[in-house]
């Protein structure tokens, strides 16, 4: 900014900003980014209250490891305009907090029609999350369900249930979904988007799952056994 600060002002320099594991953002830091409007926001790890988040809903955000004393702002009519969240390993995120941030006061009946990206890693949620997710983001096209223990093969069949958006969404759940088995696999197939398959921390999934996996789908993509238990479309 001492060289030149219209240059430096210049909102096409700031399309992505990150600013995580930062310490307490100040007002100064706060006004500097609402200033460069970035449409994708990194705030991961870093403390913000309630009121800072509440500015800061942009169209791509990442707010991985904070609070939900912060995070309840998102209950916010706003959200339904954001691309991309990632809601990784966030305290006191459970089924209850995530029906608050994708059904906001007074849009009930609204579906988040911009949303695409979810990450919902290390969460402790339930199938009634991702019943709401298949009823209000219907454009949803990736999911982050790693290290959610409470996954299990039932869930992978409601993902991947017929006439469902989600039978076309890129679902991750390695690692740490320990409870899914082999009969899990039976529904992935069904997941047409489905690009990587980590199962290595999947105790109860075999190998001899994972060869047939690769075998049924042999006539509609090309999959490829890259280390045990890890599969990659090729195609």
């Amino acid at each position: 900014m001492t060289v030149c600060k219209a240059w430096s002002c210049d909102k096409r320099l700031w399309t992505h900003l990150d600013v995580s594991r930062c310490s307490p953002l100040s007002n100064q830091a706060l006004a500097g980014i609402i200033k460069r409007l970035p449409t994708s926001l990194d705030l991961s790890w870093t403390p913000l209250a309630k009121r800072q988040l509440n500015c800061l809903l942009t169209g791509e955000l990442r707010v991985t490891g904070l609070s939900w004393s912060c995070l309840s702002a998102m209950a916010s009519p706003t959200l339904p305009y954001l691309r991309v969240l990632d809601l990784r390993w966030c305290e006191g995120l459970k089924d209850a907090q995530i029906k608050e941030i994708i059904i906001p006061p007074g849009h009930e009946t609204q579906p988040h029609r911009s949303m695409v990206t979810l990450r919902l890693s290390g969460l402790d949620i339930s199938e009634s999350t991702l019943r709401l997710l298949q009823r209000h983001m219907p454009q949803l096209e990736r999911l982050d369900l790693a290290h959610c223990k409470d996954i299990t093969d039932s869930s992978v069949a409601l993902l991947a249930a017929a006439g469902t958006h989600t039978r076309n969404t890129d679902v991750c759940l390695y690692p740490g979904c320990s409870e899914l088995t082999d009969g899990c696999l039976s529904y992935l197939k069904r997941l047409s988007s489905l690009t990587m398959l980590d199962l290595r921390g999947c105790k109860s999934i075999s190998r001899r799952a994972c060869d047939a996996f690769i075998s049924d789908l042999s006539h509609v993509a090309l999959y490829c056994m890259m280390e045990e238990k890890l599969i990659q479309r090729l195609d």
